[in-house]
């Protein structure tokens, strides 16, 4: 497949999100890390957004709240290309109703080549990455080109048939 190469900024797009359970723990992230996400423009769903801000004082934009569609809106920033990196403090332990949406949100950004943090550990590699203060270049699929491809393939089948 072809693929095309697009470039993160120095100023990274950085969506937080976490289940009911672990929003202490990604407020108490926040702080911890303040000075570097200040640097970052950063999103979030609902609660966690204005929970974030509310601690912190750092703006976090919010969308609607994950059960509400919050998750899809994030994944369809990410596919926009307006998203670098998604930190998602999710509770492993606990069953959320709008789990579906959850995993198409991690199916999005594999997709799109976006790191994606469930817990601490992994977003504090992330977030003290060198890569955070500089400019990175990732290959990504090419779904323009792929769905023309897949449309002239389709069109020429249609056509042997008849």
């Amino acid at each position: 497949m072809e693929t095309i190469t697009l470039t993160l900024r120095k100023q990274k797009n950085i969506a937080l999100i976490a289940h009911d359970g672990k929003k202490a723990d990604l407020i108490r992230w926040c702080k911890d890390n303040k000075d570097i996400l200040n640097k970052h423009f950063l999103i979030g769903t609902g609660t966690t957004a204005r929970m974030i801000t509310d601690a912190t004082e750092l703006p976090v934009k919010g969308y609607n709240s994950g059960p509400l569609g919050g998750d899809q809106q994030i994944g369809a920033r990410i596919v926009e290309g307006k998203v670098d990196i998604v930190i998602f403090f999710s509770d492993p332990l606990t069953a959320a109703p709008h789990d579906p949406d959850v995993k198409a949100l991690m199916r999005i950004a594999q997709v799109y080549d976006v790191p994606f943090a469930p817990d601490r550990a992994t977003a504090d590699f992330i977030i003290t990455s060198p890569l955070m203060d500089e400019e990175y270049e990732h290959d990504v699929i090419n779904f323009k080109q792929s769905v023309e491809d897949r449309a002239k393939d389709l069109k020429t089948d249609d056509a042997d048939r008849q």
